[in-house]
């Protein structure tokens, strides 16, 4: 499990008072949980809630669970289970032999229910849907509810006989009997089971009756034994029945329930039902699309589990909504890779460069660091000869004011690493097109320095040689909405997707070491940014996907 940083925030306080002498938690060993819906591929909201689950249990010395919530058969599915532990892997976590499904305890569930109905605390109601919602009532009315003193025996019958299956979807619900004038309309007798025919990805039909999650989840957390119970604020009006349902209910323990703001971050949706809608209708390529704000979606993109535990750590835990700016999630994943990310020559939009005046045919070796800032990575060759590429907006043939980079008769520019080298012009094809640039070196600076001290005016180019140079796709990714808050009021989100949020460059150049990259291995592109090797990418195909530009745009906030 990763390390954390030591921290407080008030969900760690409010643990500290639990355990602490006289606490209701006395003696006891944290345990929490992470409860995911399985209808969806785990965000990168989910992992404020992965961290802080996991997290809290760590900093003092408990557990954490990792539980399906797969009470609502609808759109559950394997793929989603297998995906979700592969990614909580991924990030550093793991919950050891505490796995279990929600769909495990429905038929204790089923019993405990039952034993409502014989306290008197439940009853089968026969209202519709449409009836439910009329006489539901509102802060000025209390709900109605004609079923309410039905007797306990009866209701105790017709539920047994809504678990039999006798009856169609929407005839009748349990619920519970609590308080029709309850300021909290989620107080108000609120429904416990529903009837559901549809196939369930564990238990097949043998259910036909679903318990719903303000009833089953805190009977879960119970059975569990588990001690705080935490959860995203939306929750914080449904904690009432939650320790309702806790101190009525024949339980084995009483876990307490705590409510944090979620996670929310610009320019991007974290509605599974709108990302769903993204892959289903090929806006994107998949789930993993590295547009995507789904763990394998940054995954792919290159994103590391480090640069994600520390945003959710830095970001901080707190009751209030807030924004986070898309660009300090890219910040803490520039600081990680500008540790850990090899540096190597590529090219992405590629012109070709000859050195006039450098022998033909002969080629040379640099020692280069694999990482300036950490010697301990080591050193690689790269080649250098006459025939090189360089970046086409190295070069202007006509400069624009302050340009300091390659033009005619412009000024001395240094080769990353190699020689000082100064323009003297161009070729051009038939169409005025520039085909190649035409460059002399001077042989005395080799390593980049002159050997006279003179100063350089012009920029440092990075270049690939193009004696053994290799052919490689790199695919620029934007934010997939140009909109800051594509969810606001009443826009259709679909109508802010970026049309620009992938530039697919082929025929870049790139030094021959990048042949042997495994996906997911990460470099810096120098001058350039931060590329990872696709999950796609081959030898003979080599494809890199810009995790993160090298320009900063994250501006802390003073």
């Amino acid at each position: 499990m990763p390390e954390f940083e030591e921290s407080s925030n008030f969900i760690h306080t409010f643990i500290s008072q639990d355990i602490a002498p006289g606490g209701q938690f006395e003696g006891m060993q944290v345990h929490t949980r992470f409860p995911p819906e399985p209808n969806g591929y785990l965000h990168i909201g989910h992992c404020k809630a992965l961290c802080i689950d996991f997290g809290s249990a760590q900093k003092f010395g408990g557990i954490c669970n990792l539980r399906m919530d797969d009470t609502n058969p609808a759109k559950e599915d394997t793929e989603y289970v297998d995906a979700i532990q592969e990614d909580i892997h991924w990030l550093g976590f793991d919950w050891d032999d505490r796995f279990f499904y929600g769909s495990d305890y429905f038929e204790k569930t089923y019993e405990l229910a039952e034993g409502l109905i014989k306290k008197g605390l439940a009853y089968v109601c026969e209202l519709s849907a449409e009836q439910f919602k009329e006489y539901r009532g509102d802060l000025y009315h209390p709900a109605i509810s004609p079923y309410r003193d039905r007797p306990m025996e009866e209701s105790l019958d017709l539920f047994r006989r809504m678990r039999a299956g006798e009856f169609p979807e929407g005839k009748y619900t349990l619920r519970a009997k609590i308080d029709l004038e309850s300021g909290n309309i989620n107080m108000r007798d609120p429904v416990l089971y529903r009837i559901r025919y549809i196939e369930h990805h564990r238990q097949g039909t043998n259910w036909c009756i679903f318990p719903m999650y303000d009833f089953a989840h805190p009977i879960q957390d119970a059975l569990e034994g588990i001690t705080h119970s935490l959860c995203s604020l939306e929750y914080e009006n449904h904690r009432p029945l939650y320790n309702w349902v806790v101190e009525h209910v024949d339980l084995p323990a009483k876990p307490r329930q705590i409510e944090f703001a979620r996670l929310n971050i610009n320019y991007t949706v974290m509605s599974k039902r709108k990302l769903r809608k993204l892959v289903e209708e090929h806006y994107v390529s998949g789930w993993d699309d590295p547009r995507m704000p789904t763990l394998c979606g940054l995954r792919r993109r290159g994103y590391t589990p480090k640069s994600i535990r520390n945003f959710c750590d830095r970001i901080g835990v707190s009751k209030v909504y807030s924004v986070v700016e898309y660009s300090f999630l890219e910040h803490c994943l520039r600081e990680d890779l500008n540790e850990t990310a090899q540096r190597v020559m590529a090219v992405t939009r590629p012109i070709p460069m000859t050195i006039t005046n450098y022998p033909e045919g002969q080629t040379e070796l640099f020692e280069v660091e694999n990482n300036p800032g950490h010697p301990e990575d080591g050193t690689r060759q790269v080649s250098f000869s006459r025939h090189l590429f360089v970046e086409a907006d190295d070069f202007l043939e006509v400069p624009v004011p302050k340009y300091k980079r390659l033009y005619p008769d412009g000024p001395e520019c240094r080769l990353k690493g190699a020689y000082l080298i100064r323009c003297t012009g161009c070729t051009k094809d038939a169409d005025g097109n520039i085909t190649e640039i035409l460059c002399t070196y001077d042989p005395d600076s080799r390593g980049g320095d002159p050997a006279d001290g003179r100063k350089v005016k012009g920029a440092t180019i990075h270049w690939v040689d193009a004696e053994n140079a290799v052919d490689a796709e790199v695919r620029l990714y934007d934010n997939l909405f140009s909109d800051p808050d594509p969810d606001a009021g009443d826009k259709n989100f679909l109508d802010c997707l970026n049309p620009d949020s992938l530039t697919i460059l082929a025929g870049a150049k790139v030094e021959a070491a990048l042949a042997e990259a495994k996906a997911g291995d990460s470099y810096q592109f120098m001058r350039i940014g931060y590329f990872c090797a696709d999950k796609d990418s081959t030898p003979e195909h080599l494809i890199f996907n810009r995790s993160v530009s090298l320009k900063d745009s994250f501006k802390p906030k003073k």
